[in-house]
């Protein structure tokens, strides 16, 4: 195999991964990922200690333990790209050589947890609630440029989507984790999520401008087919699952429900449930 050339996969004067600044010694095969860089040490002031701390853009990352067990902590800012920039290095810190540039013959599998924040579409998900998604829904174009395939349920779905919404493509539709889905998932509303190229009219919302689908969310919430409904919107999930499965890692996005778009109610204490939302995540692990 041609080593990996120093464009595609480039590293700082130290030898770490360009973007994250991170080596290989930095992270452990846990890896927490949150959106908010602030929510980093949000989670890792639960930790027994923190090891390493890295300040990079908006990938700011703690490495420690909680209760014995190593965790990494990383944050993402929004959006699938800075996800593919993030799981790209991650990959290639676990998976690459850094020295030689050649990928390892034996692959490591990190378990990523993404701890996210989400509204819902569905009236009966409460603000105040925990989702853990089991598919999402990519309505980005992350994966035009990738050689990604669908299975036939998730292909057959992401047609629907785009018949019954009205879209001009084809959305990708993928599942996430189902290992790490029954270790973090119990007692949690398993959901379906869909992840938006943005944060307002990808999301039905309006402020000033016009908005091409002002139906959406109604839309998305009506859509059913053999029993798959939408449950909630974000803007990383997809991005994650997919890439995941490419590269052969286990991941799962929860989220802690602080908006419900069909009663317009929003969490009175969004802390609260990120927080309890977090002790979850770190006492599974």
């Amino acid at each position: 195999m041609p080593k990996i050339s120093e464009t595609d996969l480039i590293l700082n004067p130290d030898g770490s991964v360009y973007h994250l600044n991170l080596k290989p010694e930095h992270i452990s095969e846990n890896i927490i990922t949150v959106g908010d860089p602030s929510r980093v040490h949000r989670i890792s002031s639960f930790f027994d200690k923190v090891e390493f701390e890295m300040n990079r853009r908006e990938f700011i990352t703690h490495t420690g333990t909680y209760k014995g067990k190593r965790i990494t902590v990383i944050s993402t800012g929004m959006g699938t790209d800075n996800v593919e920039v993030l799981l790209t290095e991650l990959d290639a810190l676990v998976n690459v050589d850094l020295k030689t540039r050649e990928v390892k013959e034996e692959k490591t599998s990190l378990n990523i947890i993404r701890v996210g924040t989400s509204g819902s579409i569905q009236e009966d998900i409460k603000v105040g609630s925990h989702l853990a998604s089991e598919y999402a829904i990519g309505l980005d174009t992350l994966m035009m440029f990738y050689h990604f395939e669908n299975d036939k349920l998730e292909d057959e779905l992401a047609g629907k989507i785009q018949e019954e919404i009205g879209f001009p493509f084809k959305p990708y539709v993928v599942q996430g984790s189902s290992e790490l889905l029954k270790k973090f998932g119990e007692g949690m509303v398993v959901g379906n999520t869909i992840t938006a190229p943005g944060f307002y009219a990808p999301q039905g919302r309006t402020v000033r401008n016009t908005i091409k689908f002002p139906d959406l969310i109604d839309k998305l919430i009506l859509f059913h087919h053999k029993g798959f409904w939408l449950t909630n919107f974000e803007m990383e999930t997809a991005g994650y699952y997919a890439l995941s499965k490419m590269m052969g890692h286990e991941m799962i996005s929860l989220n802690a429900i602080l908006a419900n778009r069909t009663r317009h109610t929003f969490s009175k204490n969004p802390n609260r449930v990120i927080d309890a939302l977090i002790k979850k995540v770190l006492d599974r692990i």
